[in-house]
């Protein structure tokens, strides 16, 4: 997906519709600034606001994922194409998180000797503030692992 052939494509539809950018981020409750952004390519709409722009804007959803109007004959291989991508960006983030969970561990696991040998050599220096930074450490990471893994759910009866 290419972020500025998109947001071209967004600026030249609510043209089309005879709507300012103020205007079309007041339909979508959004600021006009997020609007701005979209059209010049510096990000993309949130998908949470997809099916309204492009309810609004009167195009379809893989029509503004290519950032192009789609014929009829070529939207089954375009949707198949947008799908695909959209997939290998959700796996290239899932593998970039698994790389920042990598260095907090590492981070962790390296922390805690450093924390004992100075404790170890010297007891006198008690406040390095590392056994916060490691407990912290820790604690982040266990909230984090906590909260992507486990589904906490509440019966009320």
């Amino acid at each position: 997906m290419d972020q500025e052939k998109i947001g071209k494509f967004i600026a030249d539809c609510r043209k089309e519709k005879g709507l300012t950018q103020l205007q079309l981020a007041e339909k979508l409750g959004i600021s006009n600034r997020a609007v701005s952004k979209w059209e010049t390519g510096k990000s993309c709409p949130d998908v949470s606001l997809m099916l309204e722009l492009c309810s609004v804007l009167e195009i379809t959803v893989n029509e503004l994922l290519s950032g192009e109007r789609i014929l009829m004959e070529d939207y089954q291989k375009k949707a198949e194409e947008n799908l695909v991508e959209l997939q290998d960006k959700k796996m290239k983030a899932q593998k970039m998180l698994k790389k920042v969970e990598l260095v907090w561990m590492a981070i962790a696991i390296l922390l805690a000797p450093v924390h004992l040998a100075i404790n170890y050599f010297y007891p006198d220096n008690v406040n390095t503030g590392i056994g916060a930074i490691v407990i912290l450490i820790g604690a982040i990471m266990f909230i984090v692992y906590f909260l992507r893994y486990y589904k906490i759910e509440i019966k009320l009866k």
